[in-house]
C-alpha cells in the first residue's frame, strides 16, 4: 500500500488531475505553505495559536524539498497537482511545478533556497473515515471540491500574521451529527471536531451557494451544515501578511503523506515532527451534540463527561422532599441544553417574584431570588451581561436586596435592575430589541425562575388556585414575543407547574398536578426545567455552566479551535469556583431575604425555610451534594 501511495506522488510529477477529495489510499493528506525564513518563526508561532486550522505536521529547514517524517522520496516542489505562486500578498499565478523557484532536489538554490515549508493536517484525511462510520460525504457523492468559506471569525494574530479563519462545510443528516463529531474528534491533526454546527449566519457566511474556495455542495433534506476548520487558513494568512514571495498548494490540491489513516487511532505523527504527540482521547472526552437552538439553528457540542455530570445535577434537583409530585413534569436534558444555550449566550435577562402570600406585604416568597443570583453570579464570573427584571411594585425592595448581596460576596457585582410594562402592542419588542428592531436583540437569553406564570383564562394562581393578578405584571409577554425573535432563548424554572415558562409541561401540569387544569402556566419556554425547589434549579444551571466551561470539548467548541491553552488560567478557574453557590453563601441570601419580610412559600413562615424545608438540613444537602458533582475529578 505504502508503495502504491509513493507511485501516486511520482505520477503526480507526470500527471497532475487528481482530485484529493476523492483519493481515497488511506494514508491522511497535508496543507503546505511555503514561506521565506524570516517570516517561519511567526508563522509556527500562528499555528500553535490557532491549532484547529493550522495543526502543524512539520516544519522543514531552510531550501529542504522533501520532508523525511511525513514521506520518504518525496519532493515538495512537484509532488502536488497544483500550486499557488504568491508576491507581495497577491496570487500571481497557479502552476504544476515549482521547480523553476529552486535548483535540484539534493540541493536546492536560488529563491528556494530561503524557503520554509509547513505540512498542516486537512480534512480530507477523515473522509475516508466518516463514510466508514456510515456518515455520508456529499461533496464526494456530487463529485465536487468541498466547500471553503472566509469566515468573520479572527484568528488569534502572530507576529506578521493576522487573518479570517477559513472553514470547510459538509452537509450531515441530522440523525448522524453525534458520528461525525466522534469521528473527526478522534483526528485532531486533521481539523478535528467541528467548530461550529447551524446556521452559518454565525460564522458571518451569508450565502452556502457562494464558496470562496472550493465548489458549492448542496445540502439534501434533513441535512445540517458542519463547519470544520481549514487549513485554507493559512492562504489568508499569506494574502494579509504580504510577504515577497510564497507558494501554496491550491485549495483542494493537497500532499499525500506516508502517515496511515487508520481507522481505530486518531493520526499521530512521526516522533521527530514538530507537533506534539496526540494520544488517543479518553472515550469521557469524546464531545456530544444537542440542538440548542431552532432559530436560528445551533447545535453546540460537550464531552461525555460533563453531559454525565450535569445529568447527575438534573437527577439531584429533581428529588421532592416536599412530595408536590414534581417527577411527573420532568423532561430529560432540559437543564443541559438550556446550559449550553446560556454559555453560548452574551447578554442574559434573568426575571423572578411569586407573590404568592397576597395578605402578607411583601407578598413575595423565599424561592425563586436566591437560585436566580445564583445564576447570575456564575453568568457575571463567565463574562456574560446579565440584568434582573422584577414587578413594579418590588423595585425598591429588590435593589436593596441585590446592593446587600453585592456587599455580603453573594452576587460578584452589581447588575441592573429593570422593569416591564405594557404600554402597548410592541411594547415587548421594543423592550427585547434595540429600537424595536428585531435583527437586533438586547438580550439573548431569557430566564425565569420561580416567577409567576400566566394560565388560559389570563390570571395568574398560586398552588392553592388563588388569583393573584393584581400583583403581577406581564412579563409573560416578553417570553411570548421572543418566540418570534430569531436569537432569543427562552428557560423556565419551576417546581408546581405555574411558574412561567411551564407552559411547555402544561398537559402534563393539568393531567397530573393538583389544581392542574386551573393554575397550569399557558406560556412556554424553549426549555422548562422542573425541580423539587426552584432555587435547586437555579443552582444547577450555575453549576452546569461551571461544568462546561471546565470541559474542553465544550471550550474548544465556542472558541473555535483558536486560541487554546491546555489548562484553564488558574486564577479564571478559581474566580468561577468562587461564584459557585455554597451552603454558606446560600444560607446568608436566604437571612438577608428573611431581613426583609420575605417568607416560605409553603407555611408563610418568616424564617430559614423555602417551600417549608428548613435551610438545614435540606436545603443545605442538596447544595452539598450539587457541589460534589460539579466538583468530583474526571478520569482523564
Amino acid at each position: 500500500m505504502l508503495s502504491a501511495v509513493r507511485a501516486t506522488r511520482r505520477s503526480l510529477r507526470y500527471f497532475r488531475s487528481i482530485s484529493n477529495s476523492a483519493m481515497d489510499k488511506g494514508y491522511q493528506q497535508a496543507n503546505v505553505v511555503v514561506l521565506p525564513n524570516h517570516l517561519a518563526d511567526d508563522f509556527e508561532a500562528f499555528c500553535r495559536s490557532n491549532p484547529a486550522p493550522l495543526p502543524l505536521l512539520y516544519r522543514s529547514r531552510s531550501g529542504e524539498t522533501s520532508c523525511p517524517p511525513l514521506a520518504k522520496h518525496a519532493d515538495i516542489r512537484t509532488d502536488i497537482s497544483q500550486y499557488c505562486v504568491y508576491e507581495e500578498g497577491h496570487l500571481v499565478e497557479t502552476v504544476s511545478s515549482l521547480q523553476s523557484y529552486g535548483g535540484q532536489p539534493s540541493a536546492a538554490s536560488g529563491p528556494w533556497s530561503d524557503m520554509v515549508c509547513f505540512y498542516l493536517g486537512c480534512s480530507f484525511g477523515f473522509e475516508g473515515k466518516l463514510k466508514k462510520a456510515g456518515v455520508p460525504v456529499r461533496n464526494v457523492e456530487q463529485g465536487r471540491n468541498v466547500s471553503m468559506y472566509r469566515t468573520a471569525v479572527r484568528c488569534f494574530p502572530a507576529g506578521k500574521f493576522s487573518c479570517p479563519l477559513v472553514v470547510t462545510m459538509r452537509p450531515i443528516p441530522a440523525a448522524l451529527l453525534d458520528a461525525a463529531v466522534e469521528v473527526t474528534h478522534l483526528n485532531p491533526l486533521a481539523h478535528g471536531a467541528p467548530v461550529h454546527i447551524g446556521d452559518p449566519a454565525f460564522l458571518g457566511i451569508q450565502d452556502l451557494s457562494r464558496p470562496h474556495y472550493g465548489e458549492q455542495v448542496e445540502l439534501q433534506p434533513g441535512d445540517v451544515p458542519v463547519f470544520w476548520a481549514c487549513g485554507v487558513t493559512a492562504i489568508e494568512a499569506i494574502l494579509s501578511s504580504k510577504p515577497p514571495l510564497a507558494f501554496s498548494h491550491s485549495p483542494g490540491c493537497m500532499f499525500l503523506t506516508d502517515i496511515p489513516d487508520a481507522p481505530s487511532s486518531p493520526l499521530t505523527p512521526p516522533s521527530d515532527s514538530l507537533q506534539p504527540q496526540h494520544t488517543k482521547p479518553h472515550p469521557e472526552q469524546t464531545p456530544l451534540c444537542f440542538q440548542v437552538s431552532h432559530n436560528p439553528l445551533l447545535y453546540s457540542l460537550a464531552s461525555q463527561a460533563a453531559v454525565a455530570k450535569i445529568r447527575q445535577l438534573e437527577t439531584v434537583i429533581g428529588e421532592d422532599p416536599g412530595e408536590r409530585g414534581i417527577r411527573a413534569l420532568f423532561v430529560q436534558d432540559e437543564l443541559l441544553r438550556s446550559c449550553l444555550a446560556l454559555s453560548h449566550a452574551s447578554s442574559v435577562a434573568i426575571t423572578t417574584g411569586f407573590p404568592t402570600h397576597y395578605m402578607h406585604s411583601p407578598p413575595d416568597e423565599t424561592d425563586g431570588p436566591p437560585g436566580a443570583i445564583a445564576m447570575a453570579t456564575m453568568l457575571l464570573s463567565l463574562g456574560k451581561k446579565v440584568t434582573m427584571l422584577t414587578d413594579r411594585r418590588a423595585v425598591e425592595m429588590n435593589q436593596a436586596i441585590i446592593d446587600e448581596a453585592v456587599r455580603n460576596g453573594v452576587l460578584k457585582a452589581a447588575i441592573p435592575l429593570v422593569t416591564f410594562e405594557d404600554s402597548g402592542p410592541d411594547s415587548a419588542l421594543h423592550f427585547l430589541c434595540h429600537h424595536g428592531d428585531a435583527s437586533k436583540p438586547r438580550y439573548d437569553h431569557l430566564v425565569a425562575i420561580e416567577r409567576s406564570g400566566r394560565a388560559s383564562d389570563g390570571n395568574y394562581y398560586n398552588m392553592r388556585g388563588i388569583n393573584i393578578k393584581h400583583l403581577v405584571d406581564p412579563i409573560d409577554n416578553l417570553f411570548i414575543a421572543a418566540k418570534d425573535i430569531p436569537g432569543i432563548t427562552t428557560t423556565g424554572i419551576g417546581d408546581g407547574g405555574n411558574e412561567l415558562g411551564m407552559g411547555k409541561v402544561k398537559d402534563k401540569v393539568i393531567n397530573l398536578m393538583p389544581k392542574g387544569s386551573l393554575i397550569a402556566c399557558d406560556v412556554p419556554a424553549d426549555f422548562a426545567i422542573t425541580a423539587g425547589v426552584s432555587n435547586w434549579g437555579g443552582y444547577a444551571v450555575a453549576c452546569g455552566l461551571y461544568l462546561l466551561h471546565t470541559c474542553p470539548s465544550h471550550q474548544r467548541y465556542l472558541k473555535k479551535g483558536l486560541g487554546l491553552e491546555a489548562v484553564t488560567p488558574q486564577d479564571q478557574l478559581q474566580d468561577w469556583t468562587a461564584n459557585l453557590p455554597s451552603v454558606d453563601k446560600e444560607e446568608s441570601f436566604l437571612s438577608t431575604l428573611v431581613k426583609f419580610g420575605i417568607r416560605s412559600g409553603k407555611t408563610a413562615h418568616l424564617a430559614m425555610e423555602v417551600d417549608g424545608l428548613t435551610f438545614h438540613p435540606t436545603h443545605s444537602d442538596i447544595i452539598t451534594r450539587l457541589l460534589e458533582v460539579t466538583q468530583r475529578s474526571t478520569t482523564p
